[in-house]
This record gives structure tokens, C-alpha cells and sequence, in this order.
């Protein structure tokens, strides 16, 4: 699966840290989150990091969070905080994953050594979340993160690969990903990213966040997209799902031309036809105008046929 909407992962890897934890259940979390925000006031963004600094927009994320009160919280970069111990208050432990060994360091110090939020000193692009899971007793776990906007991509690619482990996502991200992820067909935001993420999760936008909510303010709109995470096709092996991307990354390769013309350099134009006209649709028409369901009929006849 090939998710392409920047640069891609920080270089190195930070080997993990001993981990620590803070029981913040129903104790004063935003008292924390204060508290913390002081103690790393100085700490200049590296990573592309805004920090969620508006306790308005705490409270309207978190509470549209699909969250259980039996919920392990996998957080990715925590940076400074500022949810982490509101997600304490819900769920059963939150485990916070900060690439940033400085925020990392200071997270430790204010959730010492207890029961309920552990966090972790590492790059989430080389976490396995089964490990996470299977060592706190958990089959699935929630993930709650505020990605930078130039890591988007690559940390979904690792997301939806590891989705077994995932019952359901809340992410915060660049307004304009948002609306690719959650696109309709015939819409000009929809395209192979849309498809990607939808064959694997059900994406929602639950909230718009404004450049003011954080710190420093981004140039750009975020939204919270929340994630029902299941996979369209029960019928299909993993290595099937990759043969269809590869296939959707063909359809869309010139938006400009129809369907026919894109894929009549791999497959007959005949067969290509009778796989259209099969999926109910005329060969006119652009892959942008077809619904991930018929493209994945086209898909199953030409493979079918082949």
C-alpha cells in the first residue's frame, strides 16, 4: 500500500526508553496538562509538531472520541501532553508513543511510575501494536494521535497494516487529507488515497479544528477524523488488497483519461470493456467516477479473466 502526500519518516530511529506511568484517573487532568505545558515551555517544535494548547478544543476532540471506558489508548506524540491525561480519564491505560526523546523526558516526569499511562520512547513507525496489546492483556487497542502534517501519510500506511490490533482511530490532520480520506465518488477529492483508506476503515470527519487551537498555529486547517476500523472485502487475502491498490494506483494514474485508456496498457481493451460493462458502468467513464465497490468488481473480473 503506497500512500503518497509527503516527505516521508524523520531519519533515525530513538531506541526506547524505560517507561513510566501515572495513575490520572479522575485527578485533576487538566491541573496536568497545566503543569506539564509549563515545564516544556521553552522546548522548540522539531518534528513539524503544533501542540493542542486550547482546553476547548481538549474537551470538543475528546468527546467526540468513540471511546470506551475498557479502551487501551495507543496515543502517537503526545508532545506536550495535552490529551493525554484527558484520554487517562476514559479509558482503561493509555500508552503514549513521543519520537522526541526531550517531550519524551518530561511526559515521564509528570506521569511517574504508577498503573494507567505508560509512555514510550520511540518512532511509532517501528512499533508493533500487537506487542503493545498482547503485553497489557488487550486484543485491540484505540488510537488517538495529532500527526504532523509532512508524516501523515506514512504513519496511516503503518496504521491499516497493523489493523488487526486496531478496533478504531481518532486523528487529528491537515483539513485538506481529511476531506481526501472521507471523499465520495464523482468528487474532485477522490482518488487512490480515498480507496486506500476506505477498503480498510470506515473515516468520519467529527470535528473542525482551527489554526488557533494549537501552538504554533499551523498555516493550514486540521479536523478530527474518527476511524471504524474494518475491512471492506471479507473475501480477499492481504495479498490480494495489494494486487487491488496496485491496480486503483493504475486507474488513477492520469485523472484526465477514462478507465479504458489507463488500464489498456496492461489488459486487452476488449477484456477491459467487458469488465466495465460487467460493474454496470459505460467504459466512458473515469475511475473517479466509480464507487470502490465497482472498481473492485472491475478489478476481479480482469484478474478473473487473466
Amino acid at each position: 500500500m503506497d500512500f503518497r502526500l509527503g516527505r516521508g519518516p524523520p531519519s533515525g530511529v530513538l531506541s526506547a526508553a524505560p517507561s513510566s506511568c501515572y495513575d490520572a484517573t479522575r485527578n485533576g487532568g487538566e491541573a496536568k496538562i497545566q503543569n506539564l505545558k509549563f515545564k516544556t515551555q521553552r522546548h522548540r517544535p522539531k518534528l513539524g509538531q503544533h501542540f493542542l494548547h486550547d482546553p476547548r478544543y481538549r474537551a470538543r476532540i475528546l468527546e467526540a472520541l468513540p471511546l470506551d471506558t475498557g479502551d487501551v489508548v495507543i496515543e502517537i506524540g503526545p508532545g506536550r501532553g495535552a490529551m493525554t491525561a484527558l484520554l487517562a480519564e476514559r479509558a482503561r491505560k493509555v500508552i503514549a508513543i513521543e519520537i522526541d526523546r526531550e517531550l519524551a523526558q518530561g511526559l515521564q516526569e509528570e506521569f511517574p511510575q504508577g498503573s494507567h499511562v505508560e509512555i514510550i520512547l520511540a518512532d511509532v513507525l517501528r512499533v508493533d501494536f500487537a506487542d503493545l496489546c498482547r503485553k497489557v492483556g488487550a486484543s485491540q487497542a484505540f488510537v488517538f494521535g495529532n500527526l504532523p502534517y509532512y508524516i501523515t501519510s506514512p504513519i496511516l500506511h503503518h496504521l491499516f497494516g497493523q489493523r488487526e490490533s486496531i478496533r478504531a482511530m481518532g486523528l487529528l490532520m491537515q483539513r485538506e487529507v481529511a476531506e481526501r480520506l472521507t471523499a465520495a465518488p464523482g468528487t474532485r477529492d477522490y482518488g487512490y488515497l480515498t480507496i486506500a483508506t476506505q477498503i480498510y476503515s470506515q473515516p468520519q470527519i467529527a470535528l473542525a479544528v482551527p489554526p488557533g487551537a494549537f501552538s504554533p498555529a499551523p498555516k493550514v486547517q486540521s479536523a478530527l477524523v474518527t476511524f471504524r476500523v474494518q475491512a471492506k472485502f471479507d473475501r480477499w487475502f492481504q495479498t490480494t488488497y495489494d494486487e487491488f491498490l496496485e491496480f486503483v494506483k493504475r486507474c488513477f494514474a492520469q485523472k484526465r483519461k477514462n478507465l479504458l485508456n489507463n488500464l489498456s496498457g496492461i489488459y486487452p481493451r476488449r477484456r477491459i470493456m467487458q469488465a466495465i460493462e460487467e460493474a454496470g458502468k459505460p467504459a466512458s467513464l473515469r475511475a473517479e467516477q466509480l464507487s470502490t465497490e465497482e472498481l473492485a468488481a472491475v478489478f476481479e473480473h480482469l484478474t478473473r479473466s487473466g
